[in-house]
């Protein structure tokens, strides 16, 4: 067993608390910003929902990325429409109670630097690394951060070998060297493991029934808190160490 150098992180009810979104509803608050009578917000709203639903469908058979920003223009409703700004402001103001960092995120990332561990993160997401970075400043854990990579920018998603691939050459580390975190058992076990990784389950999500993936597979180790994450990567090196 190799010493750990870097812990990845997935991020959606991994470092952010797991809590249940009504997905028409974000695209309700997009949508009424747009105008129209009651009727046809709710028929805007249910297209949106729709396109994203068949993206994420898509990406957990063929494990190809996409962009809300491409979703939102192939049903003309991207930067050209006349009221873009004010719906996509809606729906990050609708997205902000769910993004909120992990109160454990910041003394778990600093644990873990100052164990001389690296710090990343991977993520499954339609949204922008920008987007990304920003929430993280917001909660003041950016600076912690010493590679990420969202699907969004790369062509592949979770579980795809070379997304685990792309997170490790951001944090410059060996993938056999990585430990990847995260709350599902087919994107951040499966995947991880056959990237060369070892994987850690946090299993505090409660996924929806349509999202899950059917993988018979073990984790290296089980989290029942981000907080235990620390003392478990310390044991690993601690066993190289002595052996």
């Amino acid at each position: 067993m190799r010493p750990v150098q870097a812990v990845l992180f997935d991020w959606g009810g991994t470092l952010t608390p797991w809590r249940t979104v009504d997905h028409l509803g974000q695209w309700h608050a997009f949508a009424t910003e747009l105008g129209g009578s009651a009727a046809e917000i709710t028929e805007v709203a249910e297209q949106i929902l729709r396109a994203e639903s068949a993206a994420w469908d898509h990406s957990r058979t063929t494990h190809r990325s996409a962009r809300l920003e491409d979703l939102l223009t192939e049903l003309g409703l991207g930067a050209e429409h006349p009221a873009y700004d004010r719906a996509r402001s809606a729906y990050e103001r609708f997205w902000e109670p769910f993004t909120l960092t992990d109160p454990q995120v910041r003394p778990l990332w600093q644990g873990l630097r100052e164990q001389g561990i690296r710090v990343g993160v991977l993520s499954n997401t339609i949204w922008s690394r920008d987007y990304h970075r920003a929430l993280f400043d917001r909660d003041g854990v950016l600076h912690l951060i010493d590679g990420d990579v969202y699907s969004s920018e790369i062509p592949w998603t979770k579980p795809h070998p070379e997304a685990f691939l792309s997170a490790a050459a951001a944090v410059g580390t060996a993938p056999e060297r990585c430990v990847y975190v995260g709350d599902r058992l087919f994107e951040d076990v499966h995947g991880p493991q056959r990237a060369g990784m070892r994987a850690i389950l946090v299993p505090h999500s409660d996924i929806p029934l349509e999202q899950q993936v059917e993988v018979e597979v073990r984790p290296d180790a089980v989290a029942h808190s981000l907080a235990e994450v620390a003392g478990i990567v310390h044991g690993w090196n601690a066993g190289v160490t002595g052996g």
